[in-house]
């Protein structure tokens, strides 16, 4: 975790610091896939991700229709074993997807401005390890974040 923490640090542009942000969430906790989601207005971006499979970069959703829009608005990270089973999943968007599992940590600085998403192909439990190493990532991704204002979306209706 130090050396992405450094790398995050040294970043110097928001590409850079969004491609450390997703190629290290999904090796960090082993996942078949992750995603950087930043909040643009009342909309959850889909600003990159690493993946096994294409998920949603480049796509936007009513951040009060999507699991991270969930996580920003109640500042909480998030941890499902089985999307199938949980009604904050919105199933239309995640059936053509291999996701199964997820977890979701929010990037508050105090308030949201993103999320940071690992997703898994079988049914899994975050482990408190996995919760604690994403939630340290998203804090560091704030700090890296921030320092790119200009690249970043409107602040949403959450701030």
């Amino acid at each position: 975790m130090l050396e992405t923490m450094e790398r995050l640090a040294g970043a110097g542009t928001l590409e850079e610091v969004q491609r450390v942000v997703r190629t290290r969430a999904r090796r960090l906790l082993r996942a078949h896939g992750a995603t950087l989601v930043l909040l643009d207005g009342d909309l959850c971006y889909y600003a990159d991700e690493d993946s096994m499979s294409p998920l949603w970069k480049g796509q936007r959703f009513p951040a009060s229709n999507c699991i991270s829009g969930w996580a920003m608005m109640n500042c909480q990270t998030v941890a499902i074993r089985d999307i199938r089973f949980d009604f904050r999943i919105p199933q239309e968007a995640y059936r053509p997807t291999f996701v199964r599992s997820l977890v979701l940590s929010p990037i508050l600085r105090p308030h949201p401005i993103g999320a940071i998403g690992c997703y898994w192909a079988v049914p899994h439990t975050a482990t408190p390890a996995e919760t604690e190493t994403l939630e340290s990532l998203a804090r560091a991704a704030g700090d890296a974040l921030e320092r790119f204002p200009e690249g970043l979306p409107a602040r949403g209706f959450l701030s």
